[in-house]
């Protein structure tokens, strides 16, 4: 169990009851308008080994994702037919490049996309995990403008912490599973760290209820591994394995 220093506590406590009131679902006719089925917090890496290619390959599969006629009719399939999006670009330090988005349309989704597409990529030369988890925590979560039946983070990277934060990763990452997040991850397994970076977010990023991982091999690959992800992540349902080589099969937590 992770233990709070008494300053923590009563920030952890208010945006508990934030994501608390977003995930509780009411019944009214006015009230529906305004939930979702999905929260969802696209936390891309931007840090100095993405250059300018390796961003637009991530820029492009979001986007594209959005575009796909399956994915959209997956948006509208649920009980609201609607999700909200966020998008964060993160490296030395997070930014909200993009606030809530509801979608409920083919058009919603569309429009989504040309934002994507159309980011401007910040500076950055370190992959400063916790910094971004801690974000999330106290900046976007108790922001989410609709009531969610699942808020879900998803954390797409090249690299393993390297920031040396006071508070571990994965402590952040309890955090977020305290009040109520799931995280995934998309381990982008290319350069010195491919090797490694898979169990690294297993370990470390990962967690919640149905938490998964889904690498992408290459950030040539990084659109078919993105739009398999986000069908998961929006649809609701138990992930389906791929046939891939050993060691690169979604991991999935209870």
């Amino acid at each position: 169990m992770l233990l709070l220093d008494r300053s923590a506590r009563p920030a952890l406590i208010a945006v508990a009851a934030a994501v608390a009131a977003l995930l509780c679902v009411r019944h009214s006719g006015a009230q529906s308008q305004q939930n979702v089925d999905t929260a969802l917090i696209l936390a891309v890496d931007v840090s100095n080994s993405v250059d300018a290619l390796r961003y637009r390959l991530q820029v492009e599969g979001i986007a594209d994702a959005l575009e796909d006629p399956a994915v959209q009719e997956t948006i509208l399939g649920g009980a609201h037919q609607s999700i909200a999006v966020s998008v964060i670009l993160w490296a030395d330090r997070p930014n909200l490049s993009i606030p809530w988005v509801r979608i409920a349309s083919a058009a919603d989704a569309a429009a989504l996309a040309g934002k994507v597409r159309r980011l401007v990529r910040q500076d950055g030369e370190f992959t400063c995990v916790a910094q971004m988890l801690r974000f999330v925590a106290d900046k976007i979560t108790p922001q989410i403008p609709v009531q969610a039946r699942r808020v879900v983070l998803d954390v797409s990277g090249d690299g393993r912490e390297n920031c040396n934060p006071e508070i571990a990763p994965s402590a952040v990452r309890d955090d977020l599973v305290a009040i109520g997040l799931t995280v995934n991850g998309l381990p982008i397994l290319e350069g010195s760290q491919a090797a490694t970076l898979e169990r690294w977010y297993g370990e470390n990023v990962i967690g919640g209820p149905g938490a998964f991982l889904l690498p992408a091999r290459g950030f040539e690959d990084f659109g078919r591994a993105f739009r398999q992800k986000f069908m998961t992540e929006i649809s609701g349902l138990p992930i389906v394995p791929m046939t891939e080589p050993a060691g690169l099969k979604p991991q999935v937590q209870p």
